[in-house]
């Protein structure tokens, strides 16, 4: 798309997390003008009814309509939500669809809409050619941007990883596990080894690494922050550490979010913005990996954007130059 155009953006399913997220971004990206955000149960409602930090950013409302005079539509809907509305809604073929949820992630298609997998470090040419995008989860964005310099080098084994995030990873819809009384102050697992996005993981793995059967042992931790995800992966390997950095900066040379430090990293680095941090240790024989994002952004709704930008011509990093808040 040419890049003296605007592009037309829909937003369905406007009122959670990522949507209140996706409209912060497009409200402030240079290329983009937003034509609806579609909410039912909001329809009528000023955006910052619910949204309060869009308070003095816009006027626009929620809206119940929706227009096939755009040219991408984000859907921000709920897991098996996207694939419904996709059965039951004649979306025009010339929209590019990028959807958040899960419904696409494993290559499912759906009214002849065949959708890539949306992690930009893995295959961003593909998604440059792509019409629909399935928009990677985000502990998977984490894990995978942890080990897939390795797997690319045909040097991955069995890996166990430990991902801590914040309440927002678990949605708006009030749950007693997010519920404030409880989340304050406290730490739970939560679908120890048999996390959804294990599935997607393994996918792109084997796609770098062919023959990968190794286990990836991953256990979620729910923590007591509202945003960010901290994810430490560690697996037995013959690389020194300066042979490890080194290929791991190699594979990200080019990419403008992903990014490894050679000091400390803390979670506040990428809050609010669509970097991932990566911080590699070598202790013996293991080598960890360190690597921290935003979940709202890189994990959503900042890398449907980044995606946006690659399907649409634009700058890959247009709308997404954001600053973290480290004091």
């Amino acid at each position: 798309m040419a890049n003296d155009k605007r592009v037309r953006a829909g937003i369905v399913g406007g009122a959670g997390y990522t949507g209140g997220e996706m409209i912060r971004l497009l409200l402030n990206h240079p290329d983009v003008s937003i034509s609806f955000v579609h909410s039912r149960s909001n329809a009528g409602n000023p955006l910052y009814a619910v949204h309060a930090d869009l308070l003095g950013e816009t006027e626009r409302s929620f809206t119940a309509e929706l227009s096939n005079d755009i040219d991408v539509m984000f859907l921000c809907l709920g897991h098996g939500e996207s694939k419904k509305f996709l059965e039951a809604t004649d979306i025009a073929p010339h929209i590019k669809i990028i959807d958040l949820s899960q419904d696409f992630r494993l290559g499912e298609s759906v009214k002849g809409r065949e959708f890539v997998y949306g992690l930009p470090e893995l295959q961003r040419e593909q998604i440059k050619q792509a019409n629909n995008v399935a928009n990677p989860g985000c502990f998977a964005t984490a894990i995978q941007l942890g080990i897939l310099p390795l797997a690319k080098a045909g040097l991955l084994k069995e890996v166990h990883t430990t991902g801590i995030t914040g309440s927002t990873g678990a949605g708006q819809s009030l749950q007693a596990t997010s519920h404030f009384t409880w989340r304050a102050n406290n730490i739970s697992t939560y679908k120890v080894l048999s996390h959804q996005h294990l599935k997607e993981i393994r996918r792109s793995l084997v796609q770098l690494q062919p023959g990968f059967a190794e286990a990836v042992n991953f256990v979620p931790v729910r923590g007591d922050f509202p945003r960010g995800i901290w994810v430490t992966s560690y697996l037995q390997s013959d690389l020194t550490l300066e042979e490890a950095v080194q290929l791991y900066k190699n594979y990200y040379a080019g990419h403008p979010f992903t990014h490894v430090s050679e000091k400390q990293i803390d979670l506040k680095q990428v809050v609010n913005t669509n970097k991932v941090l990566l911080q590699l240790e070598k202790v013996g024989d293991k080598l960890i990996i360190h690597s921290i994002e935003d979940n709202l952004v890189k994990g959503a709704s900042g890398q449907a954007v980044q995606n946006m930008n690659l399907m649409c011509g634009l700058d890959e990093t247009a709308g997404l130059k954001l600053k973290s808040i480290v004091f």
